[in-house]
């Protein structure tokens, strides 16, 4: 997926996953979040995790993007949120990011386990960043049932990239990670997050007839659009799961 394809997509929304604002701010309460907390978070995209859980709960964080167009979204987010002096933003790779040892509180991915080559991957870059007794975050789709054979190609998904929920979990465990909470999506916070991206590229494309790439995010949008209807919305889930290092 082009990288620029997703910034024109996601204009619309803030939270770049299938989670409702609702859903957020449960997690952080999940998270027993309070004042004097550190977080880092990799592939922070518009930073809203960030700035509100900053806002809220008053904890301090970092979160790097490769996105300078999300970056530049968080940072007019915190301002707007009055937390620019408790978050730092930072473009570049966050599967590369020079981690410090065991110097935060929480370390969180949500939905970017691409930085790591995979779930368990992603997991190895993360745990050093946390302290001991810390939490991870770890956002990860899984099939709700087997899909038809159809349906891989039509995701963009191979057979083996996600399984049951139960067989994430003994991804987790296979880590030496245990899952000790979890908020899951609903269809609601699917629809929102997909449904305004066919918007977004639909005025983008009307408000810019002459973009060199107009053909191919056409036929990505509708492509996308097509397989959440047909497959995604039946087959697929997503959530955010709360780990800590096994004993």
């Amino acid at each position: 997926m082009s990288l620029r394809f997703h910034e024109i997509a996601s204009k619309n929304i803030r939270i770049l996953n299938p989670f409702t604002e609702r859903q957020l701010m449960l997690l952080g309460k999940v998270c027993r979040l309070r004042p004097g907390m550190k977080q880092l978070d990799l592939a922070c995209g518009k930073g809203e995790m960030l700035c509100r859980w900053s806002q809220e709960y008053g904890i301090s964080g970092i979160g790097v993007d490769i996105s300078s167009v999300f970056l530049g979204e968080a940072k007019k987010r915190a301002e707007e949120l009055e937390v620019t002096e408790k978050l730092e933003f930072v473009q570049g790779d966050a599967g590369k990011y020079p981690q410090g040892a065991h110097d935060f509180d929480i370390v969180s991915c949500i939905g970017a386990t691409w930085i790591g080559h995979g779930l368990i991957g992603t997991l190895e870059l993360m745990k050093p960043a946390v302290k001991p007794d810390g939490l991870l975050l770890v956002g990860e789709p899984y099939w709700i049932e087997r899909p038809p054979e159809d349906a891989y190609a039509a995701l963009d998904v191979g057979k083996n990239d996600y399984v049951y929920l139960d067989g994430t979990m003994d991804r987790f465990e296979s880590s030496g990670m245990e899952l000790i909470e979890m908020v899951i999506s609903d269809q609601h916070g699917w629809d929102r997050y997909e449904a305004p991206q066919w918007m977004a590229v639909d005025d983008f494309l009307r408000t810019n007839p002459d973009y060199h790439d107009a053909k191919a995010l056409y036929e990505w949008t509708s492509n996308n659009r097509r397989s959440y209807l047909e497959y995604g919305r039946r087959y697929f889930n997503w959530g955010v799961f709360v780990l800590r290092i096994s004993k």
